[in-house]
């Protein structure tokens, strides 16, 4: 039995700058849930890193969590979605091109599942 879906994206290539910006972080977070029609349960969570100014945020939902950690210094960011329930599909890839000049997305999709 499916149990929900897992999205796991990595972006490469991306632009250092919005990688270092909480605004945008929170931005691409507040975007996602509002896409999707997700549930926070309490307000996100957002830590910046000293120099070279890394992003590690996180929303608690109620469908699971939502979370985001760039690397500024290598132009990469790593984001995970699980939800316990259907979604639609998101378009990371033109999203983290757009927001964050990513020149590569990977998109994982794990079904979990449970005997």
């Amino acid at each position: 039995m499916i149990r929900g879906s897992e999205w796991v994206v990595d972006a490469a290539g991306c632009d250092a700058a919005p990688l270092a910006s909480t605004p945008h972080i929170t931005s691409l977070l507040d975007d996602i849930v509002h896409a999707l029609d997700l549930h926070p349960v309490a307000p996100p969570v957002i830590h910046q890193f000293p120099t070279p100014g890394g992003i590690t945020g996180m929303v608690a939902l109620a469908e699971s969590h939502l979370t985001v950690h760039t690397f500024p210094e290598y132009g990469t960011l790593c984001l995970n979605l699980f939800c316990c329930s259907p979604r639609p599909e998101w378009d990371f890839t033109l999203q983290l091109k757009h927001r964050f000049g990513a020149s590569d997305v990977e998109i994982r999709v794990l079904e979990r599942a449970t005997s």
